[in-house]
This record gives structure tokens, sequence and C-alpha cells, in this order.
């Protein structure tokens, strides 16, 4: 028997909230993630591309819906707000446009509480406390409550994209005692003009390493973790760039979708070789 999830008292006017770590795929779930999957009585989970007919081309929703099924969980889709993804934006656009999202996203969450009582789960890709925001919209959520009411949310950990990757090439992702700086590419040539050695970088929409001066740095890529499309590629940049842009290419065909990370290490001491 599966260990349930870990026992929290409930207080009075206090509805339960597991926001549940699914890795990168069902294969991924834990134990405790399922245990606290089977204790909810819906699941919600956001729609991002739906048809306005009831139909969707959202393939993480599909993996979202195959999970509750398979653990006989109700799951119940809320269509997802618009976001702005123009080119170009600066930090400050970029901010307000993720800003802006997050509180639709929280007003459409607002309804669909209203409309199911009981205990609600969330299925989060990965981990819930890395690069996600479900628990900070939550936090929001509150202001949209009646009055007594609270959530009592309960974290369930996943597998990150940072452990997969460093499984599939079989690294440590930073030398012995040194730091690894995590970063998202958007910010990625910050980190490096601050002198950066040793990063992770992830929320890619495309790779802009051409325009970067690292093509004799190291880099450890992988993409679509878990999925039919997975892929990985390491080598120096500058001789596997084009290995890595029709890799990335090939699992968007495969799986409909593509979310990549890469380990990027700077040469040291003239040794450029992938380690591991």
């Amino acid at each position: 028997m599966s260990p349930g999830p870990p026992a929290q008292h409930r207080v009075q006017g206090q509805r339960r909230v597991h926001v549940i770590g699914l890795g990168m795929g069902p294969q991924h779930l834990t134990a405790e993630a399922v245990a606290a999957l089977r204790s909810v009585e819906v699941v919600l989970a956001f729609d991002k591309r739906a048809d306005g007919a009831g139909g969707s081309g959202d393939p993480l929703l599909a993996v979202r819906r195959a999970v509750c099924a398979e653990h006989g969980v109700r799951l119940v889709v809320v269509p997802d707000a618009a976001r702005d993804r123009r080119e170009g934006l600066t930090d400050a656009e970029y901010d307000e446009a993720v800003a802006a999202w997050h509180r639709a996203r929280v007003e459409r969450w607002a309804a669909a509480f209203a409309a199911h009582p009981g205990d609600v789960g969330l299925l989060v890709w990965g981990d819930p406390g890395f690069y996600d925001s479900t628990l900070r919209m939550l936090d929001r959520l509150g202001e949209h409550l009646a009055p007594g009411e609270g959530l009592d949310v309960v974290v369930v950990p996943g597998i990150s994209s940072l452990a997969l990757l460093a499984a599939r090439h079989r690294v440590v992702l930073h030398e012995v005692a040194r730091p690894l700086h995590v970063t998202t590419a958007r910010r990625l040539p910050e980190a490096l003009a601050e002198g950066q050695r040793n990063v992770v970088v992830l929320l890619n929409r495309r790779l802009d390493l051409a325009d970067l001066d690292v093509a004799e740095w190291s880099i450890w890529w992988s993409a679509n973790l878990g999925a039919a499309g997975e892929r990985s590629v390491a080598g120096r940049v500058g001789d596997v760039l084009g290995q890595i842009e029709a890799a990335r290419r090939q699992a968007a065909e495969t799986d409909g979708w593509v979310m990549d990370l890469y380990l990027l290490c700077a040469p040291d001491d003239g040794a450029v070789a992938p380690r591991g």
C-alpha cells in the first residue's frame, strides 16, 4: 500500500489543496504523489490550447488527463488565459505580461474553486518549487475567497528537469565544491557578463548561443525528458549547435511541444570534452 500524504492538521474553514509534482510525466510520479492524487476529489488543469468548442490540442493537458484516468480522479479543465508572448519585450514589459497572465489565471481558478468545494489537486510539471508559479498564484487566490475561507496547501515534490538532465548525461552538474548558477535563457547573457562559468539554462523559446561568445564552452543539452520525443546532445558548443537545433525540431515534431534545458560550462585549462 502506498503511504498517504503527510498528516497535517486541517484548520476549520480551510480547503485543502494538494500541489503535486508530476516530474516529466506519469512514470515519475512518486508513491507520495500517487497517494495525494487519490485523496482529492478533483484535479484542476489549465488548457493552453482550447479551441473554444470544447476541443484541445494541448499535449501537456493530455498527459494530466491520462494520469487522472489511471488513478480514478476527475479532471476539471480550465481554459487558460491569454499571455502576451511578443518578441522584444523589455524586462519590465515581460514582468508585467507575466503578472497580468497570473492575475487572469487566479481569477479563473477562483471560479473553478467555487464550483468544486472539495479537496483539489494541481498537477505541476517538474517540481512545484522550481521555476513554477503555482504556489505564488495560490497565495493570490486568497484575495478571491469568501470571508473566513482559506487554503490549506500541501506540497508534494516532483522529480525536477535538473535531476533528469544530470541522470541522462551521467554527470554531476558542478565541480567539487564549486557553485552552480541556474537561470533562464532570457537572462543568460546577464549571467555570462557577471562571470558565471557553470550554468544551467531553462525556459528556452529558442537557442541563441550562436550570438554569444561560448563556441569553446561545453554543453550538455536535453529536451522533452521522459517523453517520446526525448533528445540529448553533448559536446563543444561550436561543434554540436547544429545537432542540437535539429534534435530540438525533432522533439517538437514528435511530441507537439518542446521543453529543453542545458548545462553550459566554460573551458578549464583547455579541456572542452564533456565530463561524466
